[in-house]
Parts: structure tokens; sequence; C-alpha cells
């Protein structure tokens, strides 16, 4: 008669700490299994079914705290100085099927502390129905003529109060734009399409809907409208050294950044009150204090 011999388990070789499962996935942890795999079957049935229930009352307080989590993450998200996302085209139906290839994927900032208003200087006397055509060339001039990856804006907004969808990436995501040399980081760019020079009209729907872009992206990192941030310019091409720390308002005017009369003194007259807007849309009061505002500091 042959004996078989018991083949014994193969050793395996430890590999580098990080190369080892953080996770046992849905089984029971190792000691735990060892210890049930010793014991008799119906102790170990009895043991099991302990263990389960342990399991299932750390799942179930696990999913307690997730819980728990996102309803202060929601609380956080409707406080009561935020303002609701305005209608936003997607640039899609702007850029429609033109070639996007080759384009390096979004860069992203931690959050929105200051927006910056812009125009394009370009004509006033456009049709409305005409402004995904006047993007797309704005689009075209700035990668094709200036070598840029993509649009600078964050944001377009026309004479009638529609808000477009810019730069790629995300309107609801704080997308680095490339629209305020030296502030681009923690900040986003609106541009105002047209041209407003001392004496142009400036249409009430067209603040109206900077307001509201302003009070909604401001208002996601408790930003009041009215208040200044301190930024930190990252190009010395700007108003301020590279490295220095800049008090600026929260809506501010391309040209309180760089040397420009970007967006237009008759635009830049009306800022005052669309940081007045803004802030009221947030449900703000008359009256504010800004100095948490100023405490905050753009890298």
């Amino acid at each position: 008669m042959r004996v078989r011999r018991a083949r014994q388990p193969r050793k395996r070789r430890p590999g580098p700490i990080a190369d080892r499962p953080t996770s046992r996935g849905p089984g029971l942890p190792g000691p735990l299994g060892a210890a049930l795999g010793c014991l008799p079957g119906l102790a170990a049935v009895v043991a099991l079914g302990v263990c389960a229930n342990g399991v299932e009352r750390a799942a179930d307080r696990a999913g307690t705290a997730r819980r728990a989590g996102s309803a202060q993450q929601a609380a956080h998200a409707t406080g009561p100085h935020t303002a609701p996302r305005p209608r936003i085209v997607p640039r899609s139906v702007w850029l429609g099927g033109a070639a996007a290839a080759h384009r390096p994927p979004p860069r992203y900032d931690d959050e929105v502390l200051a927006v910056f208003v812009h125009h394009t200087d370009s004509p006033n006397d456009y049709d409305c129905a005409d402004t995904p055509r006047i993007i797309r060339s704005l689009w075209t001039g700035q990668t094709r003529d200036r070598s840029w990856d993509d649009i600078g804006y964050n944001f377009l907004v026309d004479k009638c109060g529609t808000l477009y969808e810019g730069r790629a990436g995300g309107a609801d995501r704080p997308v680095t734009g490339a629209h305020t040399q030296g502030f681009n980081h923690r900040t986003t760019g609106i541009a105002a399409i047209g041209t407003f020079t001392d004496g142009a009209a400036v249409p009430a729907a067209m603040t109206e809907a900077i307001a509201a872009l302003a009070a909604w992206k401001l208002g996601l990192a408790g930003v009041d409208p009215r208040a200044e941030v301190r930024l930190v310019s990252s190009n010395s091409n700007s108003r301020y050294p590279r490295g220095t720390t800049a008090t600026l308002p929260a809506v501010a005017a391309h040209k309180d950044a760089y040397m420009t009369r970007c967006p237009g003194p008759a635009l830049v007259a009306r800022l005052p009150a669309v940081r007045q807007r803004a802030a009221a849309l947030q449900g703000r009061t008359a009256a504010h204090d800004g100095t948490e505002q100023q405490a905050r500091r753009a890298g």
C-alpha cells in the first residue's frame, strides 16, 4: 500500500510592505479566521455567529458615521452665506465638434477666494443667439494664434445675461484658469462679452449674471463678495512681484492685478453694485466684516 505524504504548504516570500494588501475584503480578519479553524464544528458556528453580529454592528456604526459626515458636508454646502448655482451653458454648446486634442489635463485649486472680471474687447452690437460663435472665435484666437492650451476665462457672459462655461475642467470645480497673470490660483475669471470703455452701456442682465456667479463661487468658500482677500502673486509680470502678498477685492477688476484698463471704466464703475448684489444673493446683511477674508491667503 502506498502512503501519500501530505503536501506541505508552499512558503511565500514576503514582498515589500507597500505591496501587501491593506484590506482583506469581506472575509474575516486573519487571526480570527485562524482561531475559528481550530474550533470544533458546532463551536465554530456559534463563534462565527457572534463574530457576524459584531461585524454587522461595526458596519452599522461605520455607515452611521458616513451618513453623519455627509450630512455635515451638506450643511456646510448650504450654509447661511451660500448662493444657488446659476444656470451655466456647457462648453460643448460653443465648442461643438472642434478638436481639443493635445490639451493637457485641467489643473485645480482647493477653493475659489476671488473672482476677476474681464471684458473681451470685442464689438457690443452682437445678437445673443450668436454668442456661441463669438466664444468659439475667442477660443480659436487664444489657442491657435497665442498657442494657449485652452480658452483662458473660466466663464463668459453675454449682454443678455447668459453664462457660459469657458475653460475645461468642470464649472462646479475650482479650475485654475489663465485669465489674470500672477493671480490665476484660487480665483475664477469671468469675461463680459463686449467692450466697456468710458460711456459704454453695461446691460443690467450682464451685471446680474456676474453677481450671481460671484455669489455662488465665493459662497462655496464662505467669502463675502464685499470683502478683501490676500492673494500671493505667482508672476512678476503682474502689478506685484512674484511672491508678494496682495490685498485685493474678492470681486476684482482685471486691472487690479495687471497693468491694463480691462474690464473698461464703464464696467469697473458697476463693480461696487455687483459686490453688494452678490452679497445679497448670499443672504448677507447690509453691514459686513472683512476681517476673516483678509486673513485668508492664497498660495
